[in-house]
C-alpha cells in the first residue's frame, strides 16, 4: 500500500469521525436548548398559582399566638393560612359573591375546615365584605416571588 492511498484513508475516517462528532454535539446541544426552553416554561407556569374555593376567617380566639411562620398572629394585619404557598407569598383574594379584592400574605398554616381553601385575618375578611357566617366563596392568585439576593446582584453591576 503506498503511502498516498494511506493517508487518503486515515483522512476519510478522520473526516467521517469528526463530522460523526460534530454531528452528536449538534444535536445534544439543540435538545439541551429545547430542555432549557421547556424549563423555563414551565418555571413560569409554576410561578403562578390559581384557585377557587370558600374562604374562611379566624380571628379573636386566635390572637396573639405564633403563626406557623414564627410571627405573631394580628387579626388586624392583612395575612392568611393556607395549606400550601410559601411563606411570605403575596396572594390576591377576591370575593366571588361582590367582586371585592384584597392582597394578603401567607404567614400561616391552614385552614384546617374541610373544603375551605384558606385562612384570612379579620381585617382581610372585612375588606371582602365577606358574610356575617365567615365564609365567601373566592378565587386566589399569586406570582411568583422574586429571590433575595437578584435584586441586590443585578444594582451591583
Amino acid at each position: 500500500m503506498t503511502l498516498r492511498k494511506w493517508l487518503s484513508g486515515v483522512s476519510r475516517i478522520t473526516l467521517i469521525g469528526t463530522l460523526a462528532i460534530a454531528g452528536c454535539t449538534s444535536e445534544h446541544s439543540e435538545g439541551k436548548d429545547k430542555l432549557s426552553q421547556q424549563e423555563k416554561g414551565h418555571a413560569t407556569a409554576k410561578s403562578v398559582h390559581k384557585e377557587v374555593g370558600e374562604a374562611s376567617w379566624y380571628g379573636p380566639g386566635f390572637q396573639g399566638q405564633e403563626t406557623a411562620n414564627g410571627e405573631t398572629f394580628d387579626q388586624k394585619e392583612m395575612t392568611a393560612a393556607h395549606p400550601s404557598l410559601p411563606m411570605g407569598t403575596k396572594a390576591t383574594v377576591t370575593n366571588l359573591e361582590n367582586d371585592k379584592k384584597v392582597v394578603v400574605r401567607i404567614n400561616d398554616r391552614g385552614p384546617y375546615a374541610e373544603e375551605r381553601v384558606i385562612d384570612l385575618s379579620r381585617a382581610a375578611a372585612k375588606k371582602l365584605g365577606m358574610k356575617e357566617d365567615g365564609t365567601s366563596q373566592v378565587k386566589i392568585e399569586t406570582k411568583s416571588i422574586k429571590k433575595k439576593g437578584s435584586a441586590d446582584q443585578s444594582s451591583k453591576k
